[in-house]
């Protein structure tokens, strides 16, 4: 007989009963989950760590005694571990989210709503998704920041950009993508993104891309020509692509319906850039869960453009990197500081 796998032993921490009840509820459905305690504040849920042994933890922000950003950073020096993180779709909670992300939290899920009676649909099934994959996730994956300093800014642009260089991810892509940002020129290629994120939270990672790196970066606006030493991120909830008029690549938003269960979808950017700009494109798939880009980068591989995808010792998620790899889509498979330095 072949012996069952164990249950992924999951840590509820909120200070919310009725968001724990939740959570629990929601977590309970899933045979491949066992919730092992529930905490009301970060101080009950050091003791429970201890005692209970977790895989992951679901964090909220905003506890008594100690918020959940202290204690993240506190958990991640002394006893790193897969953390999902219960977020609210608000400003604050975008910039907490992000913060949470940066010190090793490995996702986030929008926190549902208190109404048990009318349940929480495809929202449960996202929380024990992420919850699965983060069990799995390589925490600490990331190399140390190498603290470079930035160049100065540019005192002048060009009307166009010579290349176009696409860069998809998902899972652990906030962090990965800001990693590349900080080393980047002012002068580079312009850059087109797609991360799979929250709509409420894309105008905040963008502020922060932009804050931390020598380049422009915003989210991109529909019919925008793409300029050297600038970056666009997708919309949440819209797709992002690449036209070309002459010499000048410009974005292009859509409302289509999602490709692979993802609107933004990194196929439909990176198909866009193989029709679009051809070997005069570099690709770049990040971490992240699924499949998403696999496709599209072997579009571009063949009609020329350069391939690059991160490798499994640096992705907190080795599936979108892992399939282009599987389907012979990228050209080059590098380490996450590797591939920015490649794209200086």
């Amino acid at each position: 007989m072949t012996a069952s796998r164990a249950p992924i032993r999951v840590l509820v921490i909120d200070d919310s009963a009725l968001m724990r009840k939740l959570l629990v509820e929601i977590l309970g459905r899933d045979p491949e989950l066992e919730v092992v305690g529930t905490a009301g504040d970060p101080f009950i849920a050091r003791e429970l760590i201890k005692q209970t042994n977790p895989d992951v933890l679901t964090l909220d922000v905003e506890m008594p005694r100690m918020d959940g950003i202290s204690f993240l950073r506190n958990l991640m020096k002394l006893r790193p571990m897969p953390v999902v993180m219960i977020s609210s779709l608000t400003a604050h909670g975008a910039e907490t989210t992000l913060a949470a992300l940066e010190l090793g939290a490995v996702d986030f899920v929008a926190k549902p709503r208190l109404d048990l009676a009318h349940g929480v649909g495809t929202l449960a099934d996202e929380i024990i998704a992420k919850v699965k994959v983060a069990a799995r996730a390589r925490v600490g994956a990331l190399p140390a920041r190498a603290h470079a300093p930035l160049p100065a800014a540019p005192t002048a642009l060009r009307e166009t950009t010579e290349r176009v260089v696409a860069i998809g991810a998902s899972t652990g892509g906030t962090e990965a993508i800001a990693r590349i940002f900080e080393v980047l020129p002012p002068d580079g290629h312009g850059i087109v993104i797609a991360q799979h994120i929250v709509p409420e939270f894309t105008r905040r990672f963008a502020e922060r891309l932009d804050g931390c790196s020598a380049m422009v970066v915003r989210e991109a606006r529909d019919g925008e020509p793409i300029l050297v030493g600038h970056a666009y991120l997708a919309p949440g909830n819209r797709h992002l692509h690449v036209t070309r008029s002459g010499a000048r690549y410009r974005c292009a938003l859509s409302d289509e319906p999602p490709v692979n269960r993802h609107r933004p979808s990194v196929d439909f950017l990176f198909n866009s850039v193989a029709q679009a700009a051809g070997a005069n494109a570099i690709g770049v798939l990040l971490t992240g869960m699924g499949a998403d880009g696999a496709v599209g980068l072997a579009a571009m591989r063949a009609q020329g453009a350069r391939t690059i995808a991160q490798d499994r010792e640096t992705s907190v998620v080795w599936g979108m990197p892992g399939e282009a790899v599987k389907r012979d889509a990228a050209s080059e498979v590098l380490a996450l500081d590797k591939i920015a330095a490649r794209l200086r």
